[in-house]
């Protein structure tokens, strides 16, 4: 059982990513570098009905820590019963107050709970209540309405019930992903608790984070976005924190990151799902590859791991500028962004 779990810029987190964060893609971000994970959202009312496939959403194993459930939810007593069963196999938990999407937010969860920070705060007390102090975080957004900054408020009162930690995504509900985030409110947030504080939001790049860390004075970085454009996002973020320029991996390098993912998707998921969740992956990473539009295309017709590799063969045998050597590949027994072998 993990007794603590790692706050620092050197250890940055892989955040809930719903329909992107199971267990193979976990694995390949840990491989990279991501020093915690989190699982896609689970409801905690599908959790406490047994609804299909919530439990292949809590699929781990024991390579895969330390990681945190992050589950929503807008019912103290769901909640409390969502965690009575979950703690005897998991051991960290967060509560998403932060997702803006409107299916989530119309049943008065995710972001919607900055609307009524009373009720959040009830939901957050049965948490707390069943796994102990220290052992639930709870993801935020600045507020619900533009003109609406509670997460302040709502941040200083969690820690006082016992929160573990508070991650910010600092736009409001109705900001979603428009605009830039506000790093000023991250600085303030760090200032006003002394509990950890992780930042989120326009991490899209490990430059990204590094300047954060360094504006902000928070305690750790989660990458979303970034991640999924580049898994070896973490890794790069350790190079910069060591004062060591990453090199841009070559198209070698990435369809090795490819395969590697496409490998813990046939061992670790249904073979026809990890498929399909790999016909969505492929895209981001070769995104700025030549030919990127034919392949997309050629995706969505694809129905083997044979006729994916085929695909990968065809960025291969493009001609490509600035591929890397041989001994920079980005995958088991290889070496990291860095040149380091791992």
């Amino acid at each position: 059982m993990e007794q603590t779990l790692p706050f620092s810029p050197e250890k940055p987190w892989l955040a809930p990513l719903a329909g992107f964060s199971d267990l193979p893609f976990r694995l390949l971000c840990r491989a990279h570098g991501a020093a915690v994970a989190c699982t896609e959202m689970v409801s905690a009312k599908g959790l406490v009905y047994n609804s299909k496939g919530t439990g292949e959403l809590l699929r781990t194993i024991a390579a895969d820590a330390p990681l945190v459930v992050q589950l929503f939810g807008s019912e103290p007593d769901i909640m409390r019963e969502a965690m009575e069963r979950l703690v005897p196999d998991f051991h960290w938990f967060d509560l998403n107050m932060g997702c803006s999407v409107p299916k989530v937010v119309k049943t008065g969860c995710g972001a919607a709970m900055l609307r009524e920070p009373e009720n959040a705060l009830r939901v957050a007390k049965a948490m707390i209540e069943v796994a102990g102090a220290g052992r639930v975080g709870f993801k935020l957004r600045l507020g619900y309405e533009k003109t609406d900054r509670c997460f302040l408020y709502l941040a200083k009162a969690l820690e006082d019930l016992g929160a573990g930690w508070i991650t910010l995504h600092p736009r409001t509900a109705r900001d979603g992903f428009s605009g830039v985030a506000d790093w000023d409110a991250l600085g303030a947030l760090s200032r006003t608790v002394s509990i950890p504080v992780i930042a989120s939001g326009d991490l899209l790049t490990a430059t990204h984070a590094v300047k954060c860390l360094e504006r902000t004075g928070v305690s750790s970085v989660m990458f979303a976005r970034g991640a999924l454009n580049n898994p070896a996002v973490f890794r790069e973020l350790s190079c910069l924190l060591s004062g060591v320029a990453p090199k841009p991996p070559g198209v070698r390098a990435l369809l090795d990151l490819i395969r590697a993912h496409m490998r813990l998707a046939r061992a670790y998921a249904p073979e026809h799902a990890a498929l399909l969740k790999m016909r969505t992956f492929v895209p981001r990473y070769v995104r700025h590859l030549p030919g990127v539009r034919h392949v997309r295309q050629r995706l969505t017709q694809c129905r083997s791991w044979e006729e994916l590799d085929d695909i990968l063969e065809y960025f291969a045998s493009c001609p490509q500028e600035n591929t890397e050597p041989d001994d920079n590949r980005i995958d088991a027994g290889a070496h990291d962004a860095c040149g380091r072998p791992f």
